[in-house]
């Protein structure tokens, strides 16, 4: 199972978003929409991670937050205070009540996505793979440099997202508009098309002769990372 995020917000439809772009990243992830309900929670099970809305319903956010740092159960429990109160005043009463992190809505999902990712790295490094491997291919988060059979690949900022994207969950397959989610953005409106053109873009930079490709498309539903990809990287050594 990957790291475990507790979702605290109280707008559906940034939860269901939220939830769709983290389990496709990996995350186990649970949801609650009231400060209160928040609280039993935690007392319940103590996640990886908290996502927390500042107004919510039962108990405010900022409330919340200074209770997590109260309890010795969850005094050190990594948490991104998600609002839309941008100014610098809030922004430093939700850092000195304990958050570690505050992005103002509305906000990028991969940016969102990249500072959880962050995070989990300071505060729980064994749940996050920095370099992600499959047959001769590897990615290195922390460089952002791919290599391939030991060569190293020139990738595009772009590619290296989509590749990265898709590394994470092999087998799986991504529709265009998800993928457009995940790596420009939710508040991007670009053509689908444009997801083509920067796959196309990430074969012609990764493929290598008598190699296979990994990336797989799939007929009317989009793309993923060949499962089996790593299987036929070793059939032809």
């Amino acid at each position: 199972m990957g790291p475990r995020v507790l979702i605290v917000e109280d707008e559906e439809p940034l939860t269901l978003l939220l939830r769709y772009n983290l389990e496709a990243e990996g995350y186990e992830v649970d949801s609650v929409a009231r400060g209160d309900d928040a609280e039993i929670r935690l007392r319940e099970q103590v996640p990886d991670i908290v996502l927390l809305d500042w107004m919510l319903p039962g108990l405010s956010g900022i409330e919340l937050c200074r209770r997590i740092r109260v309890r010795p159960e969850t005094e050190r429990l990594p948490v991104i205070m998600l609002t839309a109160r941008g100014e610098e005043g809030d922004r430093i009463r939700g850092l000195a009540t304990g958050a570690d992190d505050y992005i103002v809505k509305p906000f990028s999902v991969p940016e969102l996505l990249a500072r959880v990712r962050a995070l989990l790295r300071r505060t729980k490094p064994t749940h996050i793979a920095s370099l992600l491997m499959a047959g001769d291919m590897e990615l290195d988060r922390e460089t952002h440099r791919v290599r391939r059979n030991g060569n190293e690949l020139h990738l595009g900022p772009t590619e290296f997202r989509l590749l990265e994207f898709l590394m994470q969950s092999p087998g799986r397959v991504f529709s265009r508009e998800h993928l457009l989610n995940a790596v420009w953005g939710h508040d991007v409106y670009i053509d689908e098309r444009t997801v083509d053109v920067h796959v196309g873009r990430l074969r012609k930079a990764i493929n290598l002769p008598r190699k296979p490709d990994p990336i797989r498309t799939v007929r009317g539903a989009g793309y993923s990372f060949d499962e089996t990809f790593a299987r036929d990287e070793a059939a032809l050594n």
